[in-house]
């Protein structure tokens, strides 16, 4: 960005975050699991094929993703793939809402989140900041793909 102008939130994104300030306490907590719960399990390509998701080592347990941009479309858009154990609720919750705020939108709207998004969404009073950052880390590298994919085309 050449002004200063904050970034604005993408409204997928705004609508978790406006959730989650609702809720307290063990509430949070119920939330991000529905989260875990909701998010899908990887398309077959990337399933038997687990060497072309990217790990993000900052989080505490083993998470992977990958993002696919759709050039076709008038606004290239994001596909976006995780691949999180179930016996790792925290993890997987933050890669599905990473995955329900983002997936399927422009990549401008993805480009523009904001880097601290993760200290935006109400959750530090339920959440360590290890695990934060571990959002925070995820998506940074979202970001990454899916500037190096627009800059290939």
């Amino acid at each position: 960005m050449t002004n200063n102008a904050p970034a604005r939130m993408p409204d997928g994104l705004q609508s978790i975050i406006d959730d989650f300030a609702s809720l307290a306490g063990q509430d949070k907590l119920q939330l991000l699991l529905e989260f875990a719960e909701g998010l899908p399990p990887l398309p077959e390509r990337y399933a038997s094929h687990p060497e072309l998701l990217e790990p993000v080592p900052e989080c505490q347990s083993p998470v992977f993703l990958v993002v696919e941009v759709d050039h076709s479309a008038p606004k290239p858009t994001a596909r976006l793939f995780f691949s999180a154990p179930p016996e790792a609720p925290t993890t997987r919750g933050f890669a599905g809402i990473l995955h329900e705020g983002l997936d399927g939108r422009p990549v401008t709207e993805i480009l523009a989140v904001p880097a601290d998004f993760a200290l935006e969404l109400p959750v530090a009073d339920v959440v360590s900041p290890l695990r934060l950052r571990g959002l925070s880390a995820m998506l940074a590298r979202v970001k990454r793909q899916v500037a190096e994919q627009m800059g290939a085309a």
